[in-house]
């Protein structure tokens, strides 16, 4: 049973990244996402980051198939300042698109936990958890790291 709720919540997670891309596209045209949605910053310390596991899922981004995902999101070593507002850009883009996908599951999750299936809910908001916020809260110390480069740089 747990192992179903789990394919049904890879499944509707994998399905939220596609809706997080024709959302966010849209969203992208509006005043709101350059000034509000460009800067959203959840978790500002690096330790409570380290404490959640940010550093773990950087890891296994890094260096398992993963890495294959988003190839816009590369740092190379030499880099000008342009360069690095592209990149910095493409990370905002990867960002909110996830975000807007985990929106979109934990409705299903709120649903499911509303009709009386705690479990089915609880599984699909940790893969979600996993697959949606944690490459957001990713994305977010990155464009810290990017943001502190631009200011030397300057």
């Amino acid at each position: 049973m747990v192992y179903r709720y789990l394919t049904y919540g890879i499944s509707i997670t994998v399905i939220s990244w596609i809706v997080g891309m024709i959302i966010n596209t849209v969203v992208r045209k509006t005043a709101f996402y350059n000034t509000e949605l460009s800067n959203l910053n959840f978790v500002k310390n690096g330790k409570l980051n380290k404490f959640i596991g940010i550093g773990i899922f950087k890891w296994i981004v890094k260096y398992t198939l993963f890495k294959f995902f988003n190839q816009k999101l590369k740092l190379k070593n030499k880099i000008s300042q342009a360069e690095l507002i592209n990149l910095r850009n493409e990370m905002t883009i990867s960002e909110i698109d996830h975000l807007i996908g985990f929106g979109f599951v934990a409705i299903f999750a709120l649903v499911k936990a509303f009709n009386s299936n705690y479990l089915f809910g609880l599984v699909i908001i940790m893969v979600n958890t996993l697959m949606n916020l944690y490459p957001s809260l990713l994305q977010q110390e990155n464009k810290r790291r990017i943001d502190k480069l631009m200011r030397n740089y300057s």
